[in-house]
């Protein structure tokens, strides 16, 4: 069958370390980029005899989450231990949680070229995060005496919080808006950093595929640790293509872990999934449950920002947004504050938003700056609005006087005057060029005359030219109609 008539299920795992000053049980920074081992302590690194104490803040952030993703927070939580070993877990296991997550059972609504779908989300649970391994040695992925790997364990006891995802996304670009979405949340709520070059957010995502109409999930695989939102994309296109292939050759997809590779554009196999791994749950017997009143969760509530969601629905609603405009100047909270100041000093937000996601955008990303860099505000962009609005200049003037106004700071009405670029709007001066321009094409005129009214652009553009572009376009155009009609 041909990839269409399979439908994918996709279901993602977020990790989402917190932004906190020290580990999730003991002291020791989380700054990112220390020399490797020189943040570590022997509680972080699980030497006998020392005891974990909880890190407050880090739980705070966690309840924010939950509560953002619009879940239930629960009243009794508990820490466990995930056993297995690996070279980046001194203990050999990872306290995390299991049968009683902190928040369960939430949502978020996306917005996709359908309109808007909401995405289940299982849980989002507290844990400790792993050291690192810095492999080496080795030819094309053969192990040989040459073969080495590092570890660094300034990573491992870092908290983050895991999102999961219910398997509600049906595509790659689903799956593409959710996590943006999900990371201007945890951004306003100001818990991480989301450095994804920093590990601060990975992604792991399962994916399988089935024929549509059919209800069974087909065989998932899991690939793991992508560090950017393109590659997640572009690792589940692929991984439905590999699945459906393999299908149509009568072929079974395999249980299994993968890996992006990002040279090649294609899936590789990790390791084998095809039993469940048994990590012997228990809770940890070193921490006391987490115990959260109701007070304390409804004063986490009151302190959240509004969020991307409600603050996109005010915008449509007060500025006259569309639903795209409103999600694009919502994506980041700097960019939000700064449509909204501007909005609130103009009678033409719509207008004001368009030059924002126009042409201060792309200049932006043309000269790679960020808004803290801008050489104009708010105020200047409103004026150049009005100057358009009030007809003073046309649309291909502005975006002269814009870029003028962008390179140097300079306000809008300065540069028009200056440059002597104020628009023509007087009837009578127009109405002159007018007259000049259709005795000098008489053919032109004839031609319309006889049917051919397109020829009227041919026209405006004499009148344009003759007035040296700066007579008033909607005019040129009213008067030309009115004379050749007469």
């Amino acid at each position: 069958m041909p990839v269409e008539n399979y439908e994918p299920v996709i279901g993602l795992e977020v990790h989402c370390e917190l932004k906190t000053a020290t580990k999730l049980f003991c002291g020791c920074p989380t700054t990112f980029g220390s020399d490797a081992n020189t943040q570590v302590c022997p509680v972080c690194l699980g030497l006998p005899g020392t005891l974990p104490v909880m890190n407050k803040k880090a739980v705070e952030y966690a309840v924010k989450i939950g509560l953002a993703l619009n879940c239930q927070i629960a009243k009794y939580s508990k820490m466990d231990r995930k056993n297995y070993y690996y070279p980046d877990l001194p203990k050999a296991y990872q306290v995390s949680q299991y049968d009683k997550p902190l928040n369960f059972g939430g949502h978020l609504d996306i917005i996709t070229k359908d309109g808007t779908k909401r995405i289940g989300v299982t849980r989002a649970h507290l844990e400790e995060d792993a050291g690192k391994l810095i492999h080496a040695g080795g030819k094309a992925g053969r192990l040989d005496s040459s073969d080495y790997s590092l570890a660094d364990y300034n990573r491992g006891g870092i908290p983050l919080v895991e999102i999961v995802s219910e398997p509600d996304i049906r595509s790659a670009d689903e799956a593409y808006a959710y996590l943006t979405s999900l990371k201007s949340i945890l951004l306003y709520i100001d818990v991480s950093d989301c450095n994804m070059e920093e590990g601060s957010l990975r992604c792991d995502a399962n994916v399988s595929i089935r024929p549509k109409g059919t209800e069974k999930f087909g065989t998932r695989t899991e690939i793991k640790n992508m560090n950017s939102f393109k590659f997640v994309k572009q690792a589940i296109e692929y991984e439905i293509k590999r699945q459906a292939a393999l299908l149509d050759k009568g072929e079974r997809v395999v249980q299994e872990s993968r890996l992006w590779d990002v040279t090649e554009n294609k899936t590789k196999t990790m390791r084998s999934k095809e039993e469940a791994h048994d990590y012997r749950y228990f809770p940890e017997p070193d921490l006391v449950p987490i115990i959260l009143p109701e007070s304390y969760v409804q004063d986490i509530r009151k302190s959240l920002p509004e969020l991307p969601s409600a603050k996109r629905a005010r915008f449509v609603s007060q500025y006259g947004l569309s639903d795209y405009d409103g999600g694009v100047l919502t994506s980041e909270q700097e960019l939000a504050a700064w449509f909204e100041e501007g909005a609130k000093q103009t009678k033409n937000a719509k207008a004001f938003s368009n030059w924002m996601m126009g042409d201060m955008a792309a200049k932006m990303k043309e000269q790679d700056k960020e808004l803290k860099d801008l050489k104009f505000d708010q105020k200047k962009l409103c004026e150049l609005v009005e100057l358009i609005d009030a007809g003073t200049i046309n649309s291909k003037q502005a975006k002269e006087v814009f870029a003028e106004m962008f390179d140097l700071g300079v306000s809008p009405a300065e540069v028009v005057k200056s440059r002597g670029m104020a628009q023509v709007s007087d009837p009578k001066a127009i109405e002159g060029a007018v007259d000049k321009v259709l005795a000098e094409n008489p053919a032109v005129v004839a031609d319309y005359k006889g049917g051919k009214q397109g020829v009227i652009g041919f026209l405006v553009g004499k009148v344009m030219q003759a007035t040296q572009g700066k007579a008033n376009p909607k005019l040129v155009n009213e008067i030309l109609k009115k004379k050749l009609d007469s």
